[in-house]
């Protein structure tokens, strides 16, 4: 565990006075940071389905859309085309998430996105006491109560968007 990380997101949670806790993930190189992370924390006896995976869509209007989603859920996608009134969506490509969100892919925040990223969050998320979220920096995680993060998703559109 690192004790300081200094990016975006670890300021903002400052800012809202929300205590967090600093988890190094070691990449290895035939493994997604997510994959390493969910194996880190199962060998501390944590539940790795608290890690919030940041899903980045490309609307058929354009624009782009972050689902933040606990753990192992999988998008609904004709609830996310309702939602939004988009009859066309798709998973953004690898070479978009930096360029969309300002982050590189395993360490994408649900927060401090830019304001043309539409954040939507399914509320399975709150149901975990403590979650995990991407820091900004690839190699590093941030382990926040989830009423820290409800706090700092002030502005994001909260609803039912996975499967059940």
């Amino acid at each position: 565990m690192t004790e300081h990380l200094d990016s975006p997101v670890t300021r903002q949670l400052h800012a809202l006075g929300v205590n967090y806790e600093v988890i190094e993930i070691l990449l290895d190189p035939d493994k997604k940071p997510v994959r390493s992370l969910e194996e880190l924390l199962a060998g501390q006896n944590r539940n790795p389905g608290q890690i919030v995976r940041s899903l980045l869509f490309r609307t058929g209007s354009g624009g782009f859309i972050l689902l933040a989603v606990a753990g192992g859920g999988k998008a609904d996608w004709g609830m996310l085309r309702k939602h939004l009134n988009e009859r066309r969506l798709t998973m953004a490509q690898p070479e978009e998430v930096l360029e969309a969100t300002g982050f590189p892919i395993g360490a994408v925040p649900p927060i401090t996105l830019p304001k043309t990223v539409r954040i939507l969050v399914d509320a399975g998320i709150f149901e975990f006491e403590r979650v995990v979220i991407g820091s900004g920096v690839l190699g590093y995680a941030l382990d926040i109560a989830s009423a820290g993060l409800r706090k700092a998703l002030a502005e994001a559109e909260i609803g039912q968007f996975v499967k059940q």
